[in-house]
């Protein structure tokens, strides 16, 4: 007798973008309040750890990381960590022996020969930064494993790399540890162990892709208690819980929800756009997107990379200030040191996450980002960026841009095709 056909839709339920209330969303700054948090929490760990990163350094940082990781794993405790095959191409020899004498567990995600390569699955990476531990507390933003005051292709730094992440806690945990074990699981052929399977309840909340009259984007889910076993990450009125989403990038089902996200969020603005962003190569829709923000009023504030990281990069990104600055948006460099941060903050809604806005990680790499729907939330991260402006950024003025040199314009121009000839090669020229 034939087997009846799975049903494709509530196979492909649990993979949706989903948002529920009563998370606690904790701002992290760079890496002197992440790694805080993060050994904290590995330190008190139980049963399990999940780990995420592209990069996992062989540096002082790093290494407090690691001696955390292996302790709980000695401790019983399950450690589970991926790698990107390109971020990370080897751990350190002194951490890979600890972690195989610990017990923790190590996969590569897309190890790769060569770097050259063109192939388009060599440029699919996994991007994003997640932790999760217990499936009571997680970790989501833009830092890697690596020691915020150290560059690898510059050294020592003398201020502290700007980024960002989130601490939650709440229903919105096992959505992250349930990723965590699809990736393992896709990665290493092994199954996920129960406790890193989101519940049948949290599953149910999926969200519609279908347009729906909400200022935000995505329809709200049913209110959800905090589980009384978890500490409120922030201080904040007894019993209340912020309403957050996850938002995965992938090459299969979330194709385009990052993207989507910060879209409808500039779509519906009424008072302000303020993003911060590493690598910023935005698309024709999202460009458009925040032209027409302006054109309606609304105040538009782009915060980028001043120091030079990556020259290809930072100059393409130069090649497209000045359409920005014709339209009346405001765009300011960050100098005081490198820029690593990918968050917004629009209206009342934030995200943070590990997306850049440019094609590498709205076309193809694995990425994660943490919406939040709350004023508070927003102001508090609103109030850093403007805090950073202030202290180490640079305003772009158009007449700064007229007086560059034809060979500097030239420089741009190159670095600008170079990325579209990039996009063109990915597969996503006619979309992008």
């Amino acid at each position: 007798m034939a087997r009846p056909m799975p049903n494709r839709g509530s196979l492909l339920q649990g993979l949706r973008p989903v948002i529920c209330d009563g998370n606690q969303v904790e701002l992290l700054q760079s890496g002197g309040e992440y790694f805080d948090a993060l050994l904290l929490a590995i330190e008190a760990a139980r049963t399990s750890i999940g780990l995420e990163t592209y990069i996992f350094a062989d540096d002082p940082v790093a290494l407090r990381v690691a001696v955390a990781l292996a302790a709980a794993a000695q401790r019983g405790v399950s450690v589970r960590l991926v790698v990107d095959g390109i971020g990370t191409p080897a751990l350190g020899v002194g951490l890979a022996d600890r972690f195989a004498q610990a017990g923790v567990e190590v996969a590569t995600y897309g190890p790769v020969r060569s770097r050259l390569s063109l192939d388009r699955e060599h440029l699919r990476r996994l991007h994003r930064k997640l932790v999760c531990i217990d499936d009571e507390v997680a970790f989501v933003g833009g830092i890697n494993l690596l020691g915020d005051q150290f560059d690898p292709n510059h050294g020592e730094l003398e201020y502290p790399r700007l980024d960002y992440a989130v601490r939650l806690t709440g229903p919105l945990v096992p959505e992250v540890s349930r990723a965590l074990a699809r990736l393992w699981r896709q990665v290493t052929g092994q199954a996920a162990s129960s406790a890193q399977v989101a519940s049948p309840e949290l599953q149910q909340q999926s969200l519609s892709e279908q347009p729906q009259p909400h200022p935000h984007p995505f329809e709200p889910s049913p209110p959800h208690a905090l589980p009384p076993h978890l500490t409120p990450a922030i201080s904040r009125p007894a019993g209340r819980g912020l309403r957050a989403g996850l938002l995965l990038r992938d090459n299969l089902v979330h194709r385009r929800s990052i993207e989507r996200a910060y879209l409808k969020a500039i779509g519906s603005a009424k008072r302000e756009v303020l993003i911060a962003n590493a690598y910023f190569f935005p698309g024709r829709r999202f460009r458009r997107a925040l032209i027409e923000a302006r054109r309606r009023g609304v105040p538009v504030r782009l915060l980028l990379q001043g120091r030079i990281e990556y020259t290809l990069p930072h100059l393409a990104t130069q090649a497209m200030y000045p359409p920005l600055l014709a339209a009346g948006i405001e765009i300011v460099e960050y100098h005081r040191s490198f820029l690593h941060a990918k968050v917004a903050v629009v209206d009342d809604w934030a995200t943070v996450g590990s997306s850049n806005i440019d094609p590498f990680s709205l076309l193809l790499a694995r990425e994660a980002n943490v919406v939040v729907f709350d004023a508070g939330f927003a102001a508090e991260l609103r109030g850093r960026l403007l805090a950073a402006m202030a202290d180490g950024g640079k305003p772009v003025e158009r007449e700064q841009l007229e007086r560059r040199s034809i060979w500097q314009r030239f420089k741009g121009w190159v670095a600008y095709r170079v990325l579209r000839f990039g996009v063109i090669v990915s597969g996503h020229g006619s979309s992008y």
